[in-house]
């Protein structure tokens, strides 16, 4: 049995976790970084891309400010390109109620710097002449944009790893367990991790490891449904995003720079956690298929060349668990962060690194705190 030893161990290889081990070698700290498969091949990898900060929680846009800010430092920071391309974020309707639930967020978010445009159907078409005529309005957010997850988490990890953290793919964690003054982390080959520090971002896995430290979080496990289109010319901007007028929900999606349109939504299908296998259901890619030419007609023209699925982590009430643990010392969690984590990923990397290496952080993170769960699980 070998043992190895570092400031901080970090259970999980996503966006997050690696983002957190290149910050904490920013700061001086030795890292162990431990991923069960590749870096980024779980949820940070297979999710839509989307870096919008636009209808999210206003609990969550003081992290999303400052995540937004090391995305647009991704190749100084990392060494890499992540194909961030910042064409904006378009959210359209079909209903009155629509552009009024639009109006309401904007005011209610008018403090935090995304510079939100509403949009008359009028200027909708004028700007935008490929929506279909069933949308009457439409907000923007011109700053917003999305990049490519296939890239991004393991561009990351390769930049921790060249700073000086230890990234061990291919190790499965069996066990994570408070053994004195430190935390020791097994893997199935026999290896033996010990740090002081523990930061647990295991995604859709996060909850069974905060329930052996008696932490229990009502987490459910989705697999999101995506496609994508031949490549066309690029004609889109903006990603796009349609509110549903029917129990159906929305759809969504973006053109990538070599032309092809990746399309999300539809809904999600179950996931078999026993085999971490997701799976695509060929009904919710005919429903997106039905849905999206009513935003864009000519979409109806196209033809998917490749779907997939994800597993992903959702909360009860659809925030993340971030911070330090509320009954372990030296624990922390950035987990469940249900569906809109890949945007955040960067920031909620350098927030724990942050946290953990002074005590405190200067972006407010109260909104994502484990103790929450508490008395509901009592």
């Amino acid at each position: 049995m070998s043992q190895h030893s570092a400031d901080v161990v970090i259970v999980g290889g996503g966006i997050m976790g690696a983002s957190a081990a290149f910050f904490l070698r920013q700061r001086g700290r030795s890292v162990i970084l431990l991923e069960r498969g590749l870096i980024g091949q779980q949820a940070s990898g297979v999710n839509f891309g989307n870096t919008r900060r636009m209808g999210r929680a206003l609990g969550e846009l003081p992290l999303s400010n400052r995540s937004r800010e090391i995305w647009l430092k991704f190749p100084q920071l990392f060494g890499e390109d992540a194909e961030l391309l910042l064409n904006g974020h378009l959210r359209v309707g079909f209903l009155a109620e629509h552009e009024e639930r639009m109006q309401r967020y904007a005011q209610d978010a008018r403090d935090y710097g995304i510079g939100m445009q509403m949009m008359s159907a009028k200027a909708l078409h004028e700007r935008f002449p490929y929506l279909g005529p069933d949308v009457v309005a439409g907000c923007l957010a011109p700053n917003d944009g999305h990049a490519n997850p296939r890239l991004a988490a393991p561009a990351i990890g390769r930049a921790a790893a060249r700073a000086g953290a230890q990234v061990l793919e291919n190790t499965e964690v069996l066990h994570v367990e408070k053994d004195g003054g430190e935390f020791r982390v097994s893997a199935a080959d026999g290896r033996v991790f010990r740090a002081p520090v523990a930061l647990i971002t295991a995604g859709a896995w996060g909850d069974r490891i905060s329930a052996g430290f008696g932490e229990p979080v009502p987490m459910i496990v989705k697999a999101p449904q995506m496609a994508v289109t031949e490549p066309v010319p690029y004609a889109i901007g903006p990603t796009t995003g349609a509110i549903s007028d029917t129990p159906a929900p929305g759809v969504y999606f973006r053109q990538v720079a070599r032309g092809n349109i990746v399309i999300g939504g539809g809904g999600h299908e179950p996931v078999d956690m026993v085999n971490r296998r997701a799976y695509v259901n060929p009904m919710r890619t005919l429903m997106k298929l039905a849905q999206a030419p009513r935003v864009v007609p000519a979409f109806r023209h196209l033809s998917i060349i490749r779907v997939w699925a994800g597993i992903e982590g959702y909360m009860d009430d659809s925030r993340g668990v971030m911070g330090p643990s509320a009954r372990v010392p030296g624990l922390y969690y950035a987990f469940g962060f249900s569906g809109e984590g890949f945007q955040l990923g960067p920031g909620v990397g350098d927030v724990m690194a942050e946290l953990i290496a002074t005590g405190a952080t200067s972006t407010p993170i109260d909104y994502f705190d484990i103790r929450r769960f508490e008395k509901v699980l009592a």
